[in-house]
């Protein structure tokens, strides 16, 4: 099976990791766009969704770090060369919609990008790219909108430029249901009752946060290929978000049941988890100390996992884990000569 991803969707981790249609129309600006304005474009049959505030993300340390470290790429440089984008200042929200049994063989979804950007610029750019990589690159009217596909032995996906400051990428069968939506000729994700309701779970005016509805029967499928997880039985939901504020990242998890007496067992068995990795951290101090911020708790229906953890704290692990790669690399260099 192909995987489904193209150059935008490694432009969207690459980050981190709405015009022409007047006030009543689902697009926005670039630096307007909102969760709430995103789900207006998303299909109704999600069953999960992530919203990325880049434009937040991209004051924290860890972020401006990682942004300098791959400006010092070959071709990161003539990415931003070529887009004209700078990605700290363009970039500003992006939301990621995931259709069909999550976690499955088959999980199409899509994602869209609200950011400034010349759309003739970035055709070019990706046309250019494509040829050099050998892909196969298509384009195809519908429904007054240009889709664009990209195809190689190991992946495919599909794009438009939905307007001068919005981008739709993903699984070309759901990039069009998009399209569908903006002509509201498909209801759009704002009438997936599930869904919302379980969106209220998460803090949305986090920096990251998401919201998965999780089929039937399928942490018990989980359990069988892996009995270790079988303190997972009867979770079919969950909602996340991750904030940064005064140095701090803040993470909650929560882990949803309809099945009220696999509450305790759930939160028993994430317990055991947090207490077996912390048993495990002997050369590493900060991961340590980190799963002991982490907090559990369990209410009628769900157990939240939570912690506020220090952004410098996060930044020494990530910089001693660097220096162990770096001597690792050197060492075999040395044994190469």
């Amino acid at each position: 099976m192909r995987k489904t991803i193209t150059i935008f969707t490694v432009f969207i981790i690459a980050l981190f990791f709405m015009v022409s249609c007047g006030p009543t129309g689902p697009s926005t600006k670039s630096g307007a766009a909102s969760a709430d304005n995103m789900m207006k474009m998303l299909p109704h049959d999600m069953q999960g969704v992530l919203f990325i505030n880049i434009n937040k993300a991209m004051e924290t340390g860890l972020a401006k770090k990682a942004l300098a470290k791959a400006a010092e790429d070959d071709d990161f440089k003539m990415f931003v060369a070529a887009s004209g984008i700078d990605l700290e200042k363009d970039v500003y929200m992006a939301a990621i919609g995931i259709q069909g049994d999550m976690g499955g063989k088959d999980t199409p979804g899509v994602g869209i990008i609200n950011l400034m950007y010349n759309p003739e610029t970035m055709l070019v750019m990706i046309k250019a790219k494509a040829e050099e990589e050998e892909t196969t690159f298509q384009e195809k009217d519908y429904e007054g909108y240009k889709i664009y596909s990209m195809e190689s032995e190991k992946e495919d996906g599909s794009f438009v430029f939905f307007d001068s400051s919005t981008i739709i990428v993903g699984n070309e069968t759901v990039v069009m249901a998009c399209l569908d939506v903006a002509k509201k000729t498909k209801d759009s994700l704002t009438t997936n009752k599930e869904l919302m309701d379980l969106s209220k779970r998460a803090n949305k005016k986090a920096m990251f946060w998401g919201a998965f509805l999780i089929p039937a029967g399928a942490t018990d499928s989980m359990a069988e290929e892996n009995p270790m997880l079988g303190g997972l039985k009867g979770v079919n939901a969950a909602a996340l978000s991750f904030d940064f504020a005064n140095a701090n990242i803040t993470a909650e998890i929560k882990v949803i049941s309809g099945d009220s007496s696999q509450i305790q067992q759930i939160a028993n068995f994430l317990t055991g988890i947090k207490g077996f990795g912390a048993a495990m951290t002997g050369e590493s101090p900060e991961l340590g100390e980190i799963l002991n911020k982490i907090q559990i708790t369990s209410g009628t229906d769900e157990v939240t996992i939570s912690a506020v953890i220090p952004e410098e704290l996060i930044n020494t692990m990530i910089e001693k884990e660097e220096a162990k790669k770096k001597a690792k690399e050197e060492t075999s260099e040395d044994i190469k000569f």
